[in-house]
């Protein structure tokens, strides 16, 4: 069974994170409600998220304290984060979320279309990328067993099944990249957004080669890279 997302909503206003509620429902993924940049933070310590919706306007620590702090911890550096204002001073104010971290930086009122489709990208990159892990996973297992008669629990393949199928999961997420990469080329997308996106295909094509490594006759079976 494939487990649902997390998607974390960081919002001063009851009133706000309800409306994100209403909007992202439809995706029936797992919303967890965050009412200040502290108590991110501590949701952050224990559970993985897909995608974090900040808003920047917060009592206390603001939306760009609290990504900053979230980029500096190695176990969340790389969830991508997208800032929600309510403000607008002008591209400088932009262009500071996107310094924070953000990939991207919404002005409320914001289309609800356009944010969900936003979302939706970054929950479907963050499923693949996790079975991929689980994936590679099995395969680490069924190599290092070197067969011996053992069967592993469920439907696992044998190495070369396993091989092919881990393939065409990558190559599915590669595409997801690709189609991510043209959609920030065709919005003009900050410099910011760009380079995450840069990030991403960079640890795609580590896998790649990783794959390739395994193929019979490489004569090399080495582990498959992080994801940090």
């Amino acid at each position: 069974m494939v487990q649902k997302a997390k998607i974390l909503l960081v919002d001063d206003r009851p009133e706000n994170l309800l409306a994100l509620e209403a909007i992202l429902s439809a995706l029936d993924q797992m919303l967890v409600r965050a009412s200040s940049g502290e108590e991110a933070l501590k949701a952050l310590l224990t559970d993985d998220f897909a995608v974090i919706l900040l808003d920047v306007q917060m009592p206390g620590m603001d939306g760009f304290e609290t990504a900053a702090h979230i980029k500096r911890r190695e176990r969340t550096r790389d969830i991508p984060i997208i800032f929600l204002t309510a403000i607008n001073h002008g591209p400088h104010h932009t262009f500071r979320g996107y310094a924070a971290g953000a990939v991207d930086y919404i002005s409320k009122p914001f289309d609800p279309w356009v944010l969900r489709a936003k979302v939706s990208v970054f929950v479907e990159l963050y499923m693949k990328n996790c079975q991929l892990r689980e994936q590679a996973a099995l395969l680490r297992l069924q190599l290092e067993g070197g067969g011996g008669g053992k069967a592993l629990p469920g439907d696992a393949k044998e190495p070369a099944g396993l091989l092919a199928e881990l393939s065409a999961r990558l190559a599915a997420v590669e595409e997801q990249a690709e189609a991510l990469s043209k959609q920030l080329d065709d919005e003009s997308a900050d410099a910011a957004a760009v380079a995450t996106a840069a990030h991403l295909e960079r640890k795609l094509t580590g896998l790649r080669r990783a794959l390739d490594a395994l193929e019979p006759g490489t004569g090399s079976s080495p582990s498959v890279p992080s994801q940090n």
